[in-house]
This record gives structure tokens, C-alpha cells and sequence, in this order.
């Protein structure tokens, strides 16, 4: 398997959660290309690896996967970061040869499937969970999971303060991400704190800064007054306008992981999913609250106070 196309998987914090996975393989001299959702470009501009774009229909899927295929005289080999029976299927059709975890009932369709791991209690992160499938796949020695870490590029950063520059954003700033998208298990993902904070923290002179994703922009607005709002921004730029900031604060939500891996400071509020599989992992993230329940006001307000107070 010296050459390898990433099934990488759908939703923006699990793809920064891949990250130790890839790094681990293009450490030990593999040749990567990735195939995921559009955005997943925007997200490795940084990176050599060449990104094949899937798009929403599965026969779409199939036939940008084979098209890269034809493209390519070494090695059809590929590993499955999902763990879905289509996507094992779309590579099958595309004349490609998928390893994965054996999960939801696919193990017949991938040329190796791997056992899931093994936890002597609880689950295992998210980041380790895939790590765990990348040595596995390769032989590898599987070693306790880094941080992910990811690189940007100059430009991204360069459209990042271009964009406050527009926005009039002045100074130091504080990113607030108040929208997280879909449920988990029939509960909302977003703390209902965020308007309150927002208008604290623009009244003790804080310049708050908000960056919607597409079609997140009235609910972001509802939920932050007073914060500034730009316009939006590639996943690179975006990164870079985490990166820079002063802090920012986020629910379990893909900004929060972005926030994570381009080594913001992060406050991390976390209601209803489980942090010990999901939570941003980073030198700099604080985490409130958990899967027991939402944290109250006071507890985010004291931590963001704490966290601001730093410097």
C-alpha cells in the first residue's frame, strides 16, 4: 500500500480528527490522495495531496472515483475513514480496492476489513479510532494519538485578515461559532447562551467576531447580537481567522474542531454529545459542561472571563 486514496469522512470535526491518520501515513512514505465532500479542498489547500471532490449523488460518487482511478498507473488500494455500505460500494464500482472497518454489514465488498477497537470501558476517541484503522491497515505500531494539527497556507491567512479589514473588525478579537447543525439523538447541539454572552462581551468592549457557514447566517445572527459579522470564508481562511483570534468559543461543532487543530484557544461547550470520543483535542482547549447535560450561564461566563483574562 504505498499508494492510497482517503475515503475521508463526511462532516468537518471528523475530518480534523483524521488528521494524526493522515500524517501517520505520509510519514511512513505513502503516496495519499483524498476523495470527500467539496469543502475538503478548502480544508487541505495546504497539503500536497491531491482532493478528488464527491458530490451528492452516488452515481456522481462513482464515476469522479473511477475518473481518478483511470488517471493514476499505481496502485488502486484505498482505506475507508467512513464506515457506511455505500461508500465501500461506490469504491467497489469505481475498480478500486477499500479496506475499512467491518461495519454495517459491508466486510464482503472491502478487499480486508478490520476489526473495530477494543476499550476496556466507554468509547474510544475519534482520533485514535481512525488512527487505529490507518496502522491497522498498514501494519503499523499503533502509539497513543497526537493533537491534530493542521497546516494553512500563507494565503489563507492573508484572506482571513482581508476579510476583517472589510468587516471594520478592529484589534484583538473573539470568534464566537453559536451554531451547530444537526441533533444528537433528538437533542440540539447548541447551548442557548450564546445571545446572552454576545452582548456581555460587546458591552465590556470585546470586539466579537462571527463567520456563518452557508446557510447558517440567520440563525448565526440570532444568536450573536452585537457581534460582528463577515462575510463568508473558504475552510483555509476560516481556519486562519480561528488561528489568529484571541479566543474562540464554540459548541461541539466542526469550527470547534477547526478551532482545535489550527491551535486557537478554545472554549468548548458541550451539552449532549460525549467528550471523551468527540472533543476537540489541543494545547489550548478548555472544555464546560458534557454529556450529562449543558453548563450554566455562569459556569461558560466565568471560564471565557478566565480564558480572556490569560492575555
Amino acid at each position: 500500500m504505498r499508494s492510497l486514496i482517503i475515503r475521508l469522512p463526511n462532516h468537518l470535526g471528523d475530518a480534523c480528527m483524521s488528521l494524526p491518520a493522515l500524517d501517520r501515513l505520509a510519514a511512513e512514505g505513502v503516496d495519499l490522495s483524498l476523495a470527500g465532500r467539496p469543502w475538503a479542498a478548502e480544508l487541505f489547500q495546504a497539503y500536497a495531496w491531491p482532493v478528488v471532490a464527491l458530490g451528492a449523488r452516488g452515481r456522481d460518487r462513482v464515476g469522479a472515483l473511477r475518473a481518478w482511478r483511470v488517471q493514476r498507473d499505481h496502485g488502486r488500494d484505498a482505506l475507508l475513514l467512513t464506515n457506511s455500505f455505500s461508500s465501500a460500494l461506490e469504491f467497489r464500482l469505481a475498480g478500486l480496492r477499500p479496506t475499512g472497518y467491518a461495519t454495517d454489514g459491508r466486510s464482503l465488498l472491502l478487499k480486508r476489513a478490520i476489526a473495530l477497537p477494543r476499550t476496556s470501558h466507554g468509547g474510544v476517541h475519534m482520533v485514535q479510532y481512525y488512527l487505529h484503522l490507518a496502522c491497522e491497515a498498514l501494519g503499523l505500531g499503533l502509539n497513543a494519538a497526537p493533537a491534530p494539527h493542521l497546516r494553512l497556507a500563507p494565503q489563507a491567512q492573508e484572506r482571513a485578515r482581508a476579510a476583517l479589514a472589510r468587516a471594520q473588525a478592529q484589534g484583538q478579537y473573539v470568534v464566537l461559532c453559536p451554531v451547530a447543525r444537526g441533533r444528537h439523538r433528538g437533542q440540539v447541539k447548541s447551548w442557548e447562551g450564546f445571545g446572552r454572552l454576545s452582548r456581555e462581551l460587546v458591552e465590556r468592549g470585546h470586539e466579537v467576531v462571527v463567520c456563518p457557514g452557508p446557510g447558517e447566517e440567520q440563525a448565526a445572527r440570532s444568536a450573536a447580537p452585537g457581534a460582528r459579522f463577515l462575510e463568508a470564508l473558504d475552510l483555509g481562511a476560516f481556519g486562519a481567522l480561528l488561528s489568529e483570534s484571541r479566543l474562540v468559543i464554540a459548541n461541539d461543532s466542526g469550527p470547534g474542531h477547526l478551532a482545535a487543530a489550527v491551535g486557537a484557544r478554545l472554549v468548548g461547550i458541550f451539552g449532549v454529545t460525549d467528550p471523551t470520543q468527540t472533543r476537540p483535542l489541543g494545547p489550548h482547549v478548555q472544555l464546560v459542561g458534557g454529556a450529562a447535560g449543558w453548563p450554566t450561564y455562569e459556569e461558560v461566563a466565568r471560564t471565557v472571563a478566565s480564558r480572556l483574562a490569560e492575555g
